[in-house]
């Protein structure tokens, strides 16, 4: 089942809907990680198909640089510090 191309095209659908519970910019990345994958058994990467420990290797780095890659776009830029003047609390 891991081997179909179109079971990844969901999960990474099913994660990317996911996110939009749980805005944290995680599960974005292993949806990346998914579609890159799904994409990858579509086209016929070789080696990818028979192979479950490839097939999660394959996983693993593409989520990674998926989640690099929106951290870069979208996350904290340098810089960007936010600065206490008073606390909360002292009133």
């Amino acid at each position: 089942m891991l081997s179909t191309w179109w079971t990844w095209i969901i999960a990474a659908m099913v994660l990317a809907i996911l996110e939009v519970f749980l805005p944290a910019q995680i599960l974005l990345g292993f949806a990346i990680g998914a579609v890159g994958v799904g994409l990858g058994l579509l086209i016929g990467v070789p080696g990818l198909a028979g192979s479950f420990p490839a097939l999660m290797l394959a996983f693993a780095v593409m989520s990674l640089i998926g989640w690099l890659v929106l951290r870069r776009v979208l996350g904290v830029y340098k810089g960007q510090v936010k600065v206490w003047e008073r606390d909360v609390n002292e009133d």
